[in-house]
C-alpha cells in the first residue's frame, strides 16, 4: 500500500526530520517508562498482594513478553503496508491509558491483565518508529538517528526510577501509575496531528516492493548476518532486562535502601550512563561504519564482552565507590551496543519489510530477554533464598550478567557476514 500523497512531507526538510525524531524520542521515553516502572514497584506490590518473587518475575517478564511478542509481527505487517503514524499514535494512546488504569487495580490478577494489554499496545511502538526513522534519515546518518530514539528508552528508565522512587514515597504505588499514564495520552495526540507519513524507501534505489509476511521473514532469516543480530540482541536483552527489573529489589534487600534513594541512584548512576552510551554508540558507529560496515556489529560485540565483568564489579565490589564504577560503566557499555544492532537490522532489511525486521527482533529479544530475564532472576531468587536469604538476588543477577558475553560473541560473528550480505543486496537486480 502506497503512502497517501497528502501525508508525505512536502519538502522532507532536515529541520522537519529532526522535529519528527524529537517526537519519536518522546515516544521512546514513554514506551520504556511504562514498561520499566514495574521494577521499581516490586517491593510494595509483593507486600500489597502477598505474592512470590516467581510470580512477580512472571508478571514483569514472561507474561508481558508473550503478549508483546505475539502482537508485534501482525502490527508490524500493518505498518509495512499502511500508515505508520496512525498505528504508532493508536498504540501509544492505548498503552498509556492502560498504565493509568493499572493504578486502580484491586488484585494482582487485575494488575497482570492490564500489564498484558500494555504489552499489546507497546508492540506498535518501536517497529513503527524504526521504519519511520529509516525513511527520514539516509543510511550514513541512520545509526545516529536510531540512537536518539533508543536514548529515549534510557530517559524513560530514568523517569521510571525517579518517579517510581519519589512519587511512591508520597502517594504510594498507585500514584506512580497515574502520574506516568496521563502524559502519554497527550503525546499520542501530538503524534497523530503533527507527524507526516514519508514515502517508503526514500533513500534506496530500489522500489519498496510489497512483500507477503512469509516472503519478508524468509528473506530476513536467510541472511546469516541477520540471524547473528537476532541472537546477539536476545542475549543482550536478557542481561539488561534482568538487571533493570531487579536492581531496585537488590538495593532494597541487600543494602537496605529506601525507594527514593534507589530511584535517585539508579537514575543518575545507571540509566543516565546508558543514555550517554546510546548517543555515543550512534555517533561512533556511524563514523567507524563509514569506512567499514562491519563496525555496525563489531562495536556492539566488544561492548557486550566488556559488560559482564563490570556488572559483577557492581554486585560484589568491597567498597561503594568501586560498585558505582561498575554500575555506571556497565550501563554505558550496554547502551553503546544498541545503535549498531538497530542500524544493522535496518540495513539488512528491504524497505518494504523494515518494520517487520524490527518486530522480529523485538519478538525474539522480548521472549528471550524481557521474558526470560526477569523470570529467571525471580525463580532463582526463590531457589537460592534458602542458602543466601535476601542476598539470593545478588547471585541471580550475577548469573544473568554473564549471559551478555554470549551477546558479544554473536555480534562479532555477525560482523564477519555483514559486509558480504550488504554487497549481495546491492548487486541484486531491481525487480521493476
Amino acid at each position: 500500500m502506497r503512502s497517501r500523497p497528502g501525508d508525505e512531507p512536502a519538502d522532507a526538510s532536515p529541520a522537519y526530520a529532526r522535529y519528527v525524531l524529537g517526537v519519536l524520542f518522546l515516544v521512546g521515553v514513554f514506551a520504556l517508562v511504562d514498561r520499566q516502572i514495574f521494577g521499581m514497584l516490586i517491593e510494595p506490590l509483593k507486600q500489597e498482594f502477598d505474592v512470590s518473587d516467581t510470580e512477580l518475575g512472571l508478571a514483569s517478564g514472561l507474561s508481558f513478553a508473550l503478549f508483546y511478542g505475539a502482537a508485534g509481527l501482525p502490527i508490524a505487517r500493518f505498518a509495512d503496508r499502511g500508515n505508520r503514524r496512525d498505528i504508532l499514535a493508536a498504540g501509544l494512546g492505548a498503552w498509556s491509558a492502560l498504565t493509568l488504569v493499572s493504578g486502580f487495580a484491586t488484585s494482582f490478577v487485575q494488575l497482570v491483565a492490564a500489564r498484558l494489554a500494555i504489552g499489546v499496545g507497546e508492540a506498535a511502538g518501536t517497529p513503527t518508529a524504526h521504519a519511520l526513522i529509516a525513511d527520514y534519515f539516509p543510511p550514513e546518518r541512520r545509526a545516529r538517528a536510531l540512537s536518539v530514539y533508543s536514548a529515549g528508552a534510557s530517559v524513560g528508565v530514568i523517569l521510571a526510577y525517579l518517579v517510581g522512587g519519589w512519587v511512591q514515597e508520597i502517594w504510594g504505588w498507585r500514584g506512580v501509575f497515574l502520574a506516568l499514564g496521563a502524559p502519554g495520552i497527550l503525546l499520542a495526540l501530538l503524534v497523530r496531528s503533527t507527524v507526516r507519513e514519508p514515502r517508503r524507501g526514500r533513500f534506496e534505489t530500489k522500489r519498496a516492493t510489497p512483500l507477503s509476511t512469509r516472503e519478508a521473514l524468509g528473506r530476513l532469516l536467510a541472511q546469516p548476518a541477520y540471524r547473528f543480530v537476532l541472537a546477539s540482541f536476545a542475549l543482550h536483552s536478557l542481561a539488561h532486562s534482568a538487571a533493570s527489573m531487579w536492581h531496585p529489589a537488590y538495593l532494597a534487600r541487600v543494602h537496605g535502601m529506601a525507594p527514593r534513594e534507589i530511584g535517585t541512584l539508579l537514575a543518575l548512576g545507571s540509566a543516565s550512563f546508558s543514555a550517554l552510551g546510546v548517543i555515543a554508540g550512534g555517533v561512533v558507529t556511524d563514523r567507524l561504519a563509514a569506512a567499514d560496515r562491519r563496525w555496525l556489529l563489531r562495536l556492539p560485540g566488544f561492548a557486550s564482552l566488556a559488560y559482564a565483568p563490570l556488572s559483577l564489579l557492581f554486585l560484589f565490589a568491597p567498597i561503594p565507590e568501586l560498585a558505582l564504577v561498575g554500575l555506571a560503566s556497565s550501563a554505558f557499555l550496554s547502551g553503546l551496543a544498541i545503535p549498531g544492532m538497530h542500524a544493522a537490522t535496518q540495513e539488512l532489511a528491504e524497505p518494504a519489510s523494515r518494520a517487520t525486521a524490527s518486530a522480529l527482533n523485538l519478538l525474539i529479544l522480548t521472549l528471550v530477554g524481557s521474558g526470560l530475564g526477569p523470570t529467571f532472576v525471580g525463580v532463582a531468587n526463590d531457589v537460592l533464598s534458602g542458602a543466601f536469604g535476601d542476598g539470593a538476588v545478588r547471585w541471580s543477577l550475577a548469573l544473568a550478567a554473564l549471559v551478555n558475553a554470549g551477546s558479544g560473541t554473536q555480534a562479532l560473528f555477525g560482523a564477519r557476514w555483514l559486509a558480504r550480505e550488504r554487497g549481495r543486496s546491492e548487486a541484486a537486480p531491481d525487480p521493476r
